[in-house]
C-alpha cells in the first residue's frame, strides 16, 4: 500500500471496512470505484472501465457514476443482490489539509433499501435475522422502510425455519454461521436471499433501543434474533433507528402453517406460471385504497388465524361494511387520497424526507378525523373499538400547514420552503432581496438613459456576479472611467460599476442567509415530527386495518360471497362452493358449484377420480382457498360454509422437477408426502393431486394406497386425493372413513362433455385420449392410441378371467415374442408368426369361454372385469380403425387375412396392390417413429401421456 498515492491509500483503508460491498468513493461530482470493484461494476452496470495513475506499477482500473444519478446505479446493483457502501467527503475540500477526510455514511443492502422508487409499494421489503439459543431458533423480521419488527421462535429444525422465512420472503438474512449453513442446504441449489453472518448485540444495547418494557417476556432466542437485527442495521445504516421502537412478538401456533409449496400451489400471492399478481388470491381480494392496507392484506393471507374469536371479530367488521354500501363507499372515498404513511414515517426517521413528503403526510393526516367519525357511527363494535383510542395527529398536520408552502421544491437546500409570516427575520431577508432586485431594475433603466444605449442590460452568473452587458456595436457610446471590464464575449462585453458591486453584496448576502435559514427551519420541523413517530405509526396501523376490512367487504359484496361459520370442531361442510379466482377470471361465464363434506362420523377422506380437465384440481384448490379465506376473516364463495380451524394445509399439486437441486418430480413428491406424514394432525387439510405418478403404474398404485391408508389410520386428517388409478376405488370397502367421488361426464356419440360436477362413485376411465384429440393431435395418433388401449384392456380382462377357469396367462416366451414384435414398430403390418400365435391364443380363449359357459360360472367374473369389457366394446364401436364391429375386427385379425384390418403407419401410405414394396419414410418420420417405438404408454399417467403427445404434435409441425 505504501507505493500508492495518499488518496488511493485512503480508498484501500476504507475498503477494508466494506469488503463484501461495492465502495462508491466520492470524488467531487462523481462516485468512483477502483480495482476489482471497478471491473465488476463496469460489467454489471455496463459503464466504461478506464484506468488511473495511483502510484503503482500500472494504472488502476477505475469507473464512476455522477453523484446526482447514483441512486439509479445503486438500485441496479442492489437488485442483483450486491451491497453498496457509500463513502462521502465529510469535510470542506477548501479547508482540508492534505487528503479530504472521507467516511462510509451508509451501506445499502437488499434488505435495507430506503429509496421507495426501488421498492414495490404494495409489498414489504423484509430483512430477517436468525439465531440459536437453548435448542430454539429465534427469528426476527424487519421492514426498515416502515419500522415494523416481528419476532418468534420455534424448536431447532430446518423445516420450521424455512416455513417461517417463507412467510416474509426476505431479501436478506443475517445470523449465525450454523443457521445460515442450514439455510443454504435447505435451499437446495441456491439461497433465496443474500446471506450475511452476524452476531447479536448486548441486552443493554437493546434496552437503549426499545426500553425494558418491550424486552420483558422475550425468550433468549428471540432476544438474540432481535440483537442480530439491530446490530446489523446499526452497522450498515450508521444513523438513528428512531422508527424501530416496538417489537411484535408472536407464537407460530397462532397462525395456520402454509409452507412454500402450498403457497405456490394455491397461488395465494402470485401465479405459478409467470409469478404475476393477476390470477392469485391476493389479486382477487386486493381492493385496498392505500399501500399500507395492501401490505397488511398480504400479511393476513400469508398468516391465516387460528383463533375463532379473532376470526369472528374480523368477520363482524367485514359484515358491517358488507351490508352498508353507503358506509363502505364513504370509507373508500376517504382512503383513496391517503399516501403511504408508514414509509413517509420511515423517511422522516431517516432524515431524508423533503418538503413534498411532509405535505403528503399532512394531506393524509387530514383524512383521519372523517374516517374516525365514520367508524364511530357505523354501529359496529369492532370498528368503534378500532378508533376508540385513536390519535388523529391533528397538531402535526397543523404545524406542517403553518410552516411549509403548499408547493415546495424537491430540494430542501435551495429555499422556497417556508411560508411568509412564520419567521420574522426570514421575512426581512426576503424583503431585502426583493427590494434589491427592484433596485437593479431601476439601475438598468438609469444606465440606458445615461448612455443612450437601449440594449444595455443587467445579468448575473456565479463567476462574476451581477454585470452590465453592452454589445460591441455600442461600446463607443460607453463613457470612460466608471465602467470596469470583466469579460469579453464574441459580440459583447461585460462591465461592473462600484454601485452595482455594493448592491450585489447586499442581495447575495440576503439570499444566502434566506436559503440557510429556510433549511434550518425545515430541519427543525422534521426533527419535531420525528419526536412523534410512534403516534404516526399507530395512526397508519389503524388506517391499514380499516382499509383491509373495506377491501374484503367490497369483494365479498360484489361477488355475493357468504359469511362462513368458523368452528373449533372437526367437520368441514361447504354447500355450492366455487373457486374464487377461477370464477373471477371467467368473465361472466357461470361457474359450476360443488359441495364438500368431510366429517369425523362419515367420510373424512375423499378419493376423487375422473377425466383430465374435468375439474378435479380446481375443486381441491377451491376447498383449500375457502378455508384460507375463512381464517383471514373474509366471506367465502359458497351458499353456506362451516369451516373448522385448519392448523396446516398440505398440497401436492403438479410440482415441477427440482433440476437445480437434483430432484425429480417423483422425489419432490415423496419428500412432500414424508413431511405430510410427519407433520399433519387431525386438524390438518391434505390436498394431493395424482398421487403416485412419476414411477411405474404398479409401484405408483402401491404407494398411493399405502399413503391413503396411513392418513386414514394414523393421522385422521381431512384429505382430498385425486388419482387416475381407478383400481383404488375398492379402498372404500376397507376404509370406513373414505368415500369415492368422481367428476361427472356426459357422452354423446363421439363427443364427451365434462360437466365439472362432483358426484358420488368412482370413474371408469380418464378420457386421456379424448383430451389428446381436443389438444389437436393427428387422427393417426389418436386412432393408434385407442387401438393400443383396447388391446391392453382386452388382454388385462382376458388374463384375469381366463385364469379363473384354468387357462394360463401368457408365458414368458410368449411375452418376449410379443415384445420382439412390438420393437418392429407400433404401426407395422402384422406378421404371420404373430398371427399364428394369436390364433392359438384366441382358440384357447374360445375353448375357455365355452367351458365357462357350460359350467355356468359367468356370475363369478368380477364386476370390474365386466366394466372393463364394456368400456373396451364401447370404445371399439366408437373408435375402430375401420367401420367393422369388434367381432369382425377379431375375426379378421385371427384369420390373418389380407383382406382384414391393416394397421396404418402415420408416416406411410398403405401398400398398393400393384406395388412390390413400400415407399421409404422421410428421416423426420423415421425419427418420430423411433420415439414412438420407445414409448411405454402404460407406465405413464394420462397427464404425462398428454405432455408427450403435445411434444409430438409440436415436432410434427416443425
Amino acid at each position: 500500500m505504501s507505493g500508492y498515492t495518499p488518496m488511493i491509500q485512503q480508498y484501500l483503508s476504507i475498503k477494508e471496512e466494506a469488503k463484501d460491498a461495492f465502495l462508491f468513493f466520492r470524488l467531487g461530482d462523481f462516485y468512483e470505484m477502483f480495482f476489482n470493484d471497478a471491473i465488476e461494476a463496469s460489467r454489471e452496470l455496463e459503464i466504461t472501465l478506464t484506468g488511473r495513475e495511483g502510484g503503482g506499477s500500472a494504472k488502476i482500473p477505475m469507473c464512476g457514476v455522477p453523484y446526482h444519478s447514483a441512486e439509479n446505479y445503486i438500485a441496479r446493483l442492489v437488485e442483483k443482490g450486491y451491497k453498496v457502501a457509500i463513502c462521502e467527503q465529510v469535510e470542506d475540500p477548501a479547508a482540508a489539509k492534505g487528503v479530504v477526510r472521507r467516511e462510509i455514511v451508509r451501506i445499502v443492502t437488499p434488505g435495507t433499501v430506503m429509496e421507495t422508487k426501488s421498492l414495490e409499494s404494495k409489498h414489504n421489503n423484509f430483512i430477517a435475522a436468525v439465531d440459536l439459543a437453548g435448542g430454539m431458533i429465534g427469528l426476527a423480521a424487519c421492514d426498515l422502510t416502515t419500522g415494523e419488527l416481528y419476532v418468534t421462535s420455534f424448536p431447532q429444525q430446518g423445516e420450521a425455519m424455512m416455513d417461517e422465512l417463507n412467510v416474509y420472503s426476505p431479501s436478506e438474512v443475517v445470523g449465525s454461521e450454523s443457521l445460515l449453513k442450514a439455510l443454504r442446504e435447505a435451499a437446495a441449489g441456491g439461497a433465496p436471499a443474500v446471506l450475511t453472518e452476524r452476531s447479536s448485540v448486548s441486552r443493554e444495547r437493546l434496552a437503549e433501543q426499545f426500553g425494558e418494557a418491550e424486552l420483558a417476556g422475550l425468550s433468549q432466542a428471540r432476544l438474540q434474533a432481535v440483537g442480530v437485527m439491530i446490530g446489523y442495521l446499526e452497522d450498515t445504516q450508521k444513523r438513528s433507528l428512531g422508527h424501530v421502537r416496538s417489537i411484535a412478538s408472536y407464537e407460530p401456533n397462532q397462525y395456520m402453517i402454509l409452507d412454500h409449496y402450498t403457497r405456490r400451489n394455491l397461488e395465494l400471492t402470485e401465479t405459478v406460471r409467470d409469478r404475476s399478481k393477476r390470477g392469485s388470491l391476493l389479486w382477487l381480494l386486493d381492493r385496498t385504497g392505500t399501500s399500507m392496507g395492501a401490505r397488511l392484506l398480504r400479511r393476513w393471507i400469508d398468516k391465516p388465524l387460528l383463533s375463532s374469536a379473532a376470526i369472528g371479530k374480523r368477520l363482524d367488521a367485514v359484515e358491517t361494511l358488507y351490508r352498508n354500501l353507503i358506509l363502505r363507499e364513504d370509507i373508500r372515498g376517504q382512503l383513496s387520497p391517503i399516501y403511504d404513511l408508514e414509509r413517509l414515517v420511515g423517511r422522516v426517521a431517516y432524515g431524508n424526507a423533503n418538503g413534498r413528503d411532509l405535505n403528503a403526510l399532512k394531506a393524509s393526516l387530514l383524512r383521519i378525523p372523517a374516517l374516525m367519525e365514520l367508524c364511530r357511527d357505523s354501529g359496529s363494535a369492532v370498528l368503534q373499538e378500532l378508533v376508540r383510542d385513536a390519535d388523529d395527529c391533528g397538531d402535526i398536520a397543523d404545524m406542517i400547514d403553518t410552516v411549509l408552502v403548499d408547493e415546495p421544491p424537491i430540494s430542501i437546500r435551495e429555499g422556497g420552503l417556508i411560508k411568509g409570516g412564520y419567521d420574522d427575520y426570514l421575512d426581512q431577508l426576503r424583503e431585502a432581496s426583493t427590494n434589491g432586485k427592484k433596485w437593479l431594475a431601476e439601475l438598468e433603466r438609469q444606465e440606458r438613459e445615461a448612455t443612450g444605449i437601449k440594449s444595455i442590460k443587467i445579468g448575473f452568473n456565479k463567476v462574476f456576479g451581477y454585470y452590465l452587458e453592452v454589445s460591441k456595436a455600442n461600446l463607443s457610446m460607453l463613457p470612460e472611467g466608471r465602467y470596469e471590464r470583466k469579460q469579453t464575449l464574441a459580440n459583447a462585453e461585460r462591465f461592473v460599476t462600484p454601485e452595482l458591486k455594493e448592491k450585489e453584496r447586499l442581495i447575495l448576502e440576503a439570499e444566502d442567509k434566506m436559503v440557510d435559514l429556510e433549511y434550518a427551519r425545515f430541519i427543525e420541523l422534521r426533527d419535531h415530527i420525528a419526536l412523534h413517530l410512534h403516534r404516526l405509526q399507530r395512526a397508519a396501523a389503524m388506517i391499514a386495518e380499516l382499509d383491509v376490512y373495506q377491501s374484503l367487504a367490497t369483494v365479498s359484496a360484489e361477488r355475493r360471497y357468504t359469511r362462513p361459520k368458523v368452528t373449533e370442531g372437526f367437520d368441514l361442510s361447504i354447500k355450492e362452493g366455487r373457486h374464487p379466482v377461477v370464477e373471477a377470471m371467467m368473465d361472466g361465464t357461470p361457474f359450476i358449484a360443488n359441495d364438500t363434506a368431510l366429517s369425523s362420523e362419515e367420510q373424512r377422506i375423499l378419493l376423487i377420480t375422473g377425466p383430465n380437465m374435468a375439474g378435479k384440481s380446481t375443486y381441491m384448490r377451491q376447498t383449500a382457498l375457502i378455508c384460507v379465506m375463512a381464517q383471514i376473516g373474509c366471506f367465502v364463495p359458497a351458499r353456506s360454509a362451516e369451516i373448522p380451524l385448519i392448523d396446516r394445509i398440505f398440497t401436492r399439486i403438479g410440482a415441477a422437477d427440482d433440476l437445480i437441486g437434483g430432484q425429480s418430480t417423483f422425489m419432490v413428491e415423496m419428500k412432500d408426502i414424508q413431511i405430510m406424514t410427519e407433520k399433519a394432525t387431525p386438524s390438518s387439510l391434505v390436498i394431493i393431486d395424482e398421487l403416485g405418478r412419476g414411477t411405474s403404474t404398479g409401484e405408483g398404485m402401491a404407494i398411493a394406497q399405502a399413503v391413503i391408508e396411513y392418513a386414514h389410520h394414523h393421522i385422521g386428517c381431512k384429505a382430498l386425493v385425486s388419482t387416475h388409478f381407478h383400481e383404488l376405488a375398492h379402498l372404500e370397502e376397507s376404509l370406513p372413513s373414505l368415500g369415492n367421488a368422481r367428476m361427472a361426464v356426459e357422452e354423446s356419440g363421439e363427443d364427451v362433455t365434462f360437466l365439472r360436477r362432483l358426484v358420488p362413485g368412482a370413474a371408469s376411465t380418464s378420457y386421456g385420449i379424448y383430451c389428446a384429440r381436443l389438444a389437436g393431435l393427428p387422427d393417426s395418433i389418436i386412432q393408434r392410441a385407442y387401438s393400443l388401449l383396447e388391446g391392453a384392456m382386452h388382454e388385462s380382462v382376458s388374463s384375469e378371467s381366463l385364469a379363473r377357469v384354468g387357462v394360463p396367462a401368457l408365458s414368458m416366451e410368449s411375452r418376449q415374442e410379443e415384445q420382439l414384435r412390438s420393437t418392429q414398430g407400433p404401426f407395422a403390418l402384422h406378421e404371420s408368426a404373430s398371427s399364428a400365435y394369436k390364433n392359438d391364443q384366441y382358440q384357447k380363449a374360445e375353448n375357455a369361454a365355452g367351458t365357462l359357459s357350460a359350467a355356468n360360472k359367468v356370475n363369478d367374473i368380477n364386476i370390474n372385469d365386466n366394466n372393463k369389457i364394456n368400456d373396451v366394446n364401447e370404445m371399439g364401436r366408437k373408435h375402430s380403425f375401420s367401420n367393422m364391429n369388434n367381432d369382425e375386427f377379431s375375426y379378421a385379425e385371427r384369420k390373418g387375412s389380407p383382406a382384414g384390418v391393416v394397421q396404418l403407419s402415420m408416416f406411410e401410405e398403405p401398400a398398393a396392390a400393384a406395388e412390390s414394396g413400400r415407399r421409404k419414410a422421410s428421416p423426420k418420420a423415421e425419427q418420430l417413429a423411433d420415439e414412438l417405438r420407445k414409448l411405454d404408454l402404460f407406465n405413464m399417467t394420462p397427464m404425462q401421456a398428454m405432455q408427450w403427445l403435445n411434444e409430438m404434435k409440436g415436432k410434427m409441425r416443425e
